[in-house]
């Protein structure tokens, strides 16, 4: 079973948010991949992980990468994952058909919008329901992630 982190976004918008969780996530070696069905978006990311200051850029690709599969991050349109990423995050309400291989999904929603917060729930409700260990995150206001409810 997967670990499933529900990320309840209100202060920045993920394109702000995600480069500092990759960003640990590639000083922890991990290999990981994002999910948005949005293309400006993942464009968006991608400048954004270019330009990133704490690691000078973090390294990542696309489907149009030359060897996306060598990649530490892929940012993914749907459910491919050429990288063989465990963790995964969830953007722009892509939503996972399924969570095998992971061991974690990240689901990204923006807590100023109802259709997201609906959508989270609903998927909250169907990962407890397979039995996935969930933790919902928040930030304090400090901006600090601290986890709700595990």
């Amino acid at each position: 079973m997967a670990e499933v982190w529900f990320y309840h976004l209100e202060r920045e918008p993920v394109e702000d948010v995600l480069p500092g969780l990759l960003a640990r996530g590639f000083q922890r070696g991990l290999r990981m991949a994002v999910q948005s069905p949005l293309e400006e978006k993942r464009k968006l990311l991608s400048e954004k992980l270019w330009g990133l200051e704490d690691v000078a850029f973090l390294a990542h690709g696309d489907a149009g990468t030359p060897s996306p599969a060598r990649q530490p991050v892929y940012l993914a349109a749907s459910d491919e994952n050429p990288n063989a990423a465990d963790y995964r995050f969830y953007t722009d309400g892509a939503e996972p058909a399924a969570l095998d291989g992971l061991t974690r999904a990240s689901i990204m929603f923006d807590g100023n919008d109802p259709a997201a917060i609906d959508q989270a729930r609903a998927l909250w409700r169907r990962f407890k329901a397979e039995g996935h260990a969930i933790s919902y995150w928040k930030q304090d206001e400090n901006g600090r992630w601290v986890n709700q409810a595990g």
